[in-house]
């Protein structure tokens, strides 16, 4: 059977394995971006304001399905290391049922209670209809969501970064295709947004059935899947680390839409959906690389290569360390332009964007190594660890900073939360790393 995860990794070849999972994670973002565009250039910035008013509904989707991914993929990555195929592929078989009866639900409860869920997240009575809308057709798309999650995690596991890459860039043309149809010629709306964005959901989801049903080739695959409640319980706390983040950007998104409503209006969350947009990519660009070799880290854990996890080990951090300041300089050059794809130059929208990036941009330097490590704990099995720098970083730091800097510094406050943030969840990260003592790669 192919087995890549096997073979031994230098910096280029390790950079080789994680490219198409970066590439796959910004083109997603890019994806979040133009999407965005199109709602803001053809409907305006109060739809655009009016869909991030719903974004911590999908961050809480995402929460569950990438914990149940990551955290199951570090278990059956760990248990291909150890040559237990079998179980690997009873794993996987599972852990995709679970996601898409979760997925079935949240469609069900989702629509039920929409209304509830888009005042509950406090949209104003000029956003509410457009977010009702939006939600609706999303919840409904919450299967393929849920499968599509979790198969752009179990390509990487299987060693199919690239198939990864082809299928998400597939998806989201599509999605860009159908949102200019929806939207400009059809005169859709946000509905024609948010149907566009479900259809792309559909197309990971469809591939990755009929990939992992066929390739029987391949050492992972699916088989008749066995309950085992230790795996799902494993999985669950093994990825609490991922859930953590993703919920801390619900709450994050929820605090930032709520406080910039208060200071600017509907103006400010618009911009701060902005902001969020350029966040994304570098986002991305971490949770790529870190999610990318998370399987070999897995499988070199399982396989005991200490040799391996300590060149692993350097060479991302020099990754980190040379992306960081090259992708900071990038989005600094370019940043005046691309505010303008979004809104016109010197509007109220673009003022309040430019000035906040400025200073929120500061974080975007240091969330790699948070973010990296996090995930490798994850990819450890320690998802206790994990669990606690991903808590620190968002849910205490970043949470704690948006509530409370706003009320002693006022607007600036809202700016500054996420830099300062970070840097305090660079020193948590630190010193796991420095002190975890089973862990010997430094």
């Amino acid at each position: 059977m192919d087995n890549t995860l096997a073979k031994k990794f230098t910096f280029s070849s390790l950079l080789s394995f994680a490219i198409p999972n970066i590439i796959m994670m910004i083109s997603l973002s890019m994806y979040i971006i133009i999407d965005g565009m199109f709602v803001s250039r053809l409907i305006g910035t109060t739809a655009l304001s009016a869909v991030n008013m719903f974004y911590p509904a999908i961050c809480f989707e995402m929460a569950i399905a990438i914990m149940i991914a990551t955290g199951g993929s570090a278990i059956v990555a760990r248990k291909m290391g150890e040559g237990k195929q079998k179980e690997a592929q009873n794993n996987l078989s599972l852990l995709i049922v679970v996601e898409l009866l979760i997925g079935i639900f949240i469609a069900i409860f989702g629509n039920l209670f929409t209304s509830n869920i888009v005042s509950f997240l406090g949209a104003s009575s000029t956003q509410a209809p457009l977010s009702i809308t939006y939600a609706k057709i999303i919840f409904t798309f919450a299967p393929a969501f849920f499968l599509q999650t979790a198969f752009q995690t179990f390509f990487v596991t299987a060693g199919k970064p690239t198939l990864g890459l082809i299928v998400t860039i597939l998806a989201g043309v599509t999605n860009i295709v159908l949102d200019y149809m929806f939207m400009a010629p059809l005169n859709m709306g946000v509905a024609g947004a948010a149907i566009a964005t479900g259809i792309g959901y559909c197309i990971p989801a469809f591939v990755g059935i009929v990939f992992f049903l066929t390739a029987k080739n391949n050492s992972l695959h699916f088989v008749r899947p066995r309950f085992d409640s230790k795996v799902l319980l494993k999985s669950c706390t093994n990825g609490s680390s991922e859930m953590v983040t993703n919920l801390a950007n619900a709450a994050t998104t929820f605090l930032f839409n709520y406080t910039l409503l208060q200071f600017y209006g509907e103006n400010g969350v618009a911009s701060i959906t902005i902001i969020l947009y350029f966040q994304y990519i570098f986002t991305a660009l971490y949770f790529g690389y870190s999610n990318g070799i998370a399987p070999i880290l897995s499988y070199k854990f399982g396989n005991d290569d200490k040799m391996q996890l300590k060149s692993i080990f350097k060479n991302s951090i020099l990754f980190l360390i040379i992306s960081s300041i090259v992708a900071n300089i990038l989005i600094h050059i370019t940043v005046t332009r691309a505010l303008t794809i979004f809104t016109p130059a010197n509007s109220d929208v673009y003022n309040i964007a430019l000035h906040g990036f400025n200073i929120y941009s500061l974080a975007f330097i240091i969330m790699g190594l948070g973010i990296f490590s996090s995930s490798m704990f994850t990819a450890f099995s320690d998802g206790k660890t994990s669990a606690i720098i991903s808590f620190s970083r968002t849910f205490i730091f970043i949470i704690g900073a948006v509530l409370i800097l706003p009320t002693i510094f006022g607007e600036i406050g809202v700016w500054i939360a996420v830099p300062i943030a970070e840097i305090l969840g660079f020193i948590v990260a630190l010193f796991y790393l420095l002190t975890k003592k089973k862990i010997s790669y430094i």
